[in-house]
C-alpha cells in the first residue's frame, strides 16, 4: 500500500498557491488554482490526533480543510502557503501521530516525511510541533521522538482555555525554556495566539535546536517529561464533569446502543420531513423553466427545446432537485462530529465490529463512507492491519453514500404515500432508515467473510481510541463542511452529470425519425391513433388523462401528440438499443431499456440514475416530469409484467432499490481503492461480487414483493 499521498485538499483537490494576497497574511482559498512557490521553506505540522493541527493549518493558509472532533479526521498530507513578515512559507498538514514508531499507514506519512526517508519528498526544512495542553503529559512522547530528529523546531499547545476551564495550569514560556525551543499558546478556532505564531514562522531560519536532545530509552523518557513539566508548572486537568456524566450513558452498552440507533433513526425522518418542502419548491421551479424553454423555442429550434429542456434542465434538475436533503444529511453529520459524538459510537460498535473481524476504528472508516466511499475508503489508513485496512475497503462501498440519496429518495416517493405512517414516523424515513440498516449490516457481513478467507488465524488487536471531550459544534466548521458537501454536489451536477446527460440525450435522439416514419407508427398504434384523431377534433376526443377525466382542450391534446413522437423517438433510439442488448440480464429484476439506461449511466455516478431518468420523463412531460414517472408502463410484454402495467411498480421498485444498496455503481470509488492498494485485483473483486450480490438480492426480494402484491 502507498503511504505517500499527493497533495490535496480537503475537497479531494490539488491545493495551489503562487501570489500572496495583498493585505493579508494568508491567501490561497480552496477555489484557487494557482501553484505552490517553488523553492519556498517547508514548514510542517505535526503532533497527536485531535491536538488542533488542521486549524491552525486553516488558519495559516486561508484553506478549509476538513476538522473534526475526534481522532482521525486528516489521513493525507495536505499543503497551502502562507506569506508572513514579507516571505513565502509552505505549510504541510500531516496525519495525526502519537509516535514516529509508526504502526498504520497514516503514521508511516509522518514518519517517512519527518525523518527524510520518503521517496517522493523531503524532509521539512523546519517543524511546529502542536500539542493539546489536556493531554499533554501524553504528547511528550512525541516532542522527544520530533526534538530527536533536530529539526529547527517550534512548540505550539492548543486547548489551554479548555486546561484552565478544568483547574489546569501550564506556563507555555516556561515550558519552551525548558525544551530549548520557541513555544507559543494558540487557540486556533478563535484566533488567540496566531500573530505570535505568525511572528515566530517570520524568523523561521532563526529558530534554534534543542541543545540537549532529550533521551531515547522509554524509561528516561518519562523521568525527562516529569522534569520538563514541572519546570513549566503544569497541572493535569481535572475530568471534564459534562462529558464522564454523559458518558456514564452513551458508553453503556445497552442505553448507549439505545440512543445511537434513536439518532440514526432520527436522522432518516428528518432527511424526507424537514426537506420536503424546499424539494417541492426546487423541482417546480425547475420543471417551469423546462417548460418555459419549450414554450419559447418548440416552433424555432426544437433541437435545442429538446437539449436544454430535456437534456439539461431536466436530467441535471432531476439531480439539484435533493440539495435540500444533501444539506440536511451534511448539517447532522457536522454536529455530530463536532460534538464529539462519532468516537463514541466508534468504541460502542466495538464489539460489534469483533464479529465481522474488525476493531472500532474501522467503523470510523465505514462511517466516513455515508458520505462517500473514497474518503471513507483513504480513513482505512488509520487502521494498523493490512489484512483489515483490505476488509474494511470492501466493505465500504456498501455503506450508503450521499450519492445513492437522490436514487433512494426518487424511488421510495414513487410507492410509498408522504403521509403514510408507521406509529408516529413518516414511512418514507422508515424505508430510507431499513435501506442503511441494510447497507451496514451488509458491510459488515462482507468484512467477515473476507476476514474468513483472508486472515483465518489473525489476531484480533485491541481497540484503542481518543475519547474527545464534547464540545459545542462551532458554526463555521459545521458550514463550511455542508458548504463544501453542497459545493462538491453542485460541481458534480456541472460537470460529469451534466456531460453524461448530453450524452444520453443525444443517444436517445438519435437517430432522427422523418414525420413519415411516426405517422406510420401513429397509424398503427391505438392510444397514439386516438390522440392524434382528438387534435384533429378535440370536440370528439376519446383520451383520458391521468384523473380519468376526458381531454378536449387543444393545446393539451398537442402535448400528448408531441410527447408520443419523443416517446416514438426514444424508443427506436441508440440508447434503447443498447439498453435492450443487456434487457437478459436485467430483465428478471423488472427493469425494462430505460431503467437499464440509467443504470448504465450510472457507472459515472450513482446521481446519473436519477438524471436519466429525469430526462426521460421532461422529454414525454416537460411541465411535471416527476408526476410522470409515476405513470409510466410497461411498453412490452416481459418475463415480470405485461404491456401496460406500471412501470415502477412496488416490486420493480424495491428491486432498483436493494440493487443500489449492493452495486459498486461508482468508478471514482474503484479508483480509489486502486490506489490505496495498489494494484487492480481488489477493485475487479469489489466489482464484481458486488454486482453479483446486487443482482441475486434485487432478484429475490422482487419476487417476494410480487408474491404479496
Amino acid at each position: 500500500m502507498s503511504t505517500h499521498d499527493t497533495t490535496r485538499h480537503a475537497s479531494g483537490q490539488s491545493q495551489h498557491c503562487e501570489q500572496p494576497y495583498d493585505g493579508a497574511d494568508c491567501h490561497c482559498g480552496s477555489g484557487s488554482s494557482k501553484t505552490l512557490v517553488a523553492g519556498a521553506p517547508r514548514v510542517a505540522l505535526a503532533g497527536a490526533p485531535n491536538a488542533g493541527k488542521t486549524s491552525i493549518y486553516n488558519a495559516l493558509t486561508g484553506l478549509h480543510a476538513k476538522t473534526g472532533n475526534y481522532p482521525g479526521v486528516t489521513v493525507q498530507r495536505s499543503m497551502g502557503t502562507c506569506k508572513v513578515g514579507g516571505k513565502t512559507l509552505t505549510i504541510e498538514d500531516l496525519p495525526g501521530a502519537y509516535s514516529l514508531d509508526p504502526i498504520s499507514p497514516d503514521e508511516q506519512i509522518v514518519h517517512d516525511v519527518l525523518t527524510g526517508t520518503s521517496t517522493t519528498v523531503s524532509a521539512p526544512d523546519a517543524l511546529v510541533i502542536v500539542v493539546d495542553a489536556t493531554t499533554l503529559q501524553r504528547g511528550m512522547n512525541f516532542i522527544a521522538e520530533a526534538l530527536a530528529l533536530e529539526l529547527p523546531t517550534c512548540l505550539v499547545v492548543t486547548m489551554t482555555d479548555e486546561l484552565s476551564r478544568r483547574t489546569g495550569r501550564l506556563n507555555v514560556a516556561a515550558l519552551g525554556q525548558a525544551l530549548g525551543i520557541p513555544a507559543v499558546r494558540v487557540i486556533g478556532h478563535r484566533g488567540v495566539g496566531m500573530p505570535d505564531l505568525r511572528a515566530q514562522l517570520a524568523q523561521v531560519e532563526n529558530w534554534q535546536r534543542t541543545p540537549l536532545p532529550p533521551p531515547t530509552d522509554p524509561d528516561e523518557i518519562t523521568s525527562w517529561a516529569d522534569s520538563v513539566l514541572a519546570a513549566a508548572d503544569y497541572q493535569a486537568p481535572q475530568n471534564d464533569q459534562i462529558t464522564s456524566a454523559v458518558d456514564k450513558v452513551l458508553l453503556r452498552p445497552i442505553p448507549g446502543t439505545i440512543v445511537f440507533f434513536t439518532i440514526m433513526f432520527l436522522f432518516f425522518q428528518a432527511i424526507f420531513t424537514w426537506a420536503a418542502p424546499f424539494q417541492d419548491a426546487v423541482e417546480g421551479g425547475f420543471g417551469y423553466l423546462g417548460g418555459l424553454v419549450h414554450n419559447w423555442l418548440d416552433e424555432s429550434h426544437p433541437l435545442i427545446a429538446g437539449l436544454l429542456g430535456d437534456g439539461i434542465i431536466g436530467g441535471v434538475g432531476a439531480v439539484l432537485t435533493f440539495i435540500p436533503q444533501i444539506i440536511i444529511m451534511f448539517l447532522i453529520i457536522a454536529v455530530l462530529e463536532g460534538v464529539g459524538y462519532m468516537s463514541r459510537a466508534a468504541f460502542l460498535m466495538d464489539r460489534i465490529m469483533s464479529i465481522a473481524g474488525l476493531e472500532g476504528r474501522a467503523f470510523v472508516a465505514l462511517l466516513s463512507s455515508l458520505a462517500c466511499a473514497i474518503p471513507g475508503i483513504m480513513a482505512t489508513r488509520t487502521l494498523p492491519s493490512t489484512k483489515d485496512r483490505v476488509a474494511t475497503m470492501l466493505a465500504a462501498p456498501l455503506m450508503t453514500c450521499s450519492a445513492r440519496l437522490p436514487v433512494y429518495v426518487i424511488m421510495i416517493s414513487l410507492t410509498v404515500d408522504g403521509d403514510a405512517k408507521v406509529g408516529p414516523f413518516g414511512t418514507r424515513g422508515v424505508v430510507m432508515f431499513a435501506l442503511y440498516l441494510l447497507g451496514a449490516v451488509s458491510a459488515m457481513a462482507a468484512a467477515w467473510v473476507v476476514k474468513q478467507l483472508t486472515d483465518r488465524g489473525g489476531v484480533l488487536l485491541p481497540f484503542y481510541m481518543e475519547m474527545p471531550p464534547y464540545r459545542m459544534p462551532r458554526l463555521r466548521t459545521v458550514f463550511i463542511m455542508v458548504w463544501d458537501a453542497c459545493k462538491g454536489f453542485l460541481k458534480k451536477a456541472g460537470t460529469i452529470i451534466t456531460l453524461t446527460t448530453v450524452i444520453l440525450w443525444v443517444l436517445l435522439n438519435v437517430p432522427m425519425r422523418s414525420d413519415a416514419q411516426f405517422e406510420a407508427f401513429c397509424a398503427s398504434d391505438k392510444q397514439c391513433a386516438a390522440i392524434a384523431a382528438a387534435v384533429d377534433k378535440p370536440e370528439s376526443s376519446t383520451v383520458k388523462g391521468d384523473d380519468g377525466q376526458v381531454i378536449t382542450d387543444a393545446e393539451e391534446l398537442g402535448k400528448l401528440l408531441d410527447a408520443q413522437k419523443t416517446s416514438y423517438t426514444m424508443d427506436n433510439s441508440w440508447a434503447a438499443k443498447g439498453g435492450k442488448v443487456v434487457q437478459p440480464v436485467f430483465e428478471p429484476l423488472g427493469f425494462d431499456w430505460r431503467i437499464n439506461v440509467a443504470t448504465l449511466s450510472s457507472l459515472a455516478a450513482r446521481e446519473t440514475f436519477v438524471a436519466t431518468l429525469g430526462q426521460i420523463a421532461a422529454a414525454e412531460d416537460p411541465e411535471d416530469p416527476g408526476a410522470h414517472l409515476a405513470t409510466m408502463t410497461y411498453q412490452q410484454d416481459t418475463l415480470t409484467n405485461k404491456a401496460g402495467d406500471q412501470l415502477f411498480n412496488p416490486a420493480t421498485v424495491i428491486a432498483i432499490l436493494v440493487f443500489f444498496v449492493y452495486a459498486l455503481q461508482c468508478m471514482a470509488t474503484a479508483g480509489a481503492m486502486r490506489r490505496e492498494t495498489g494494484t487492480w485485483k481488489w477493485p475487479i473483486i469489489a466489482f464484481t461480487y458486488m454486482f453479483v450480490m446486487a443482482w441475486v438480492m434485487a432478484a429475490l426480494s422482487r419476487a417476494l414483493v410480487a408474491a404479496f402484491m
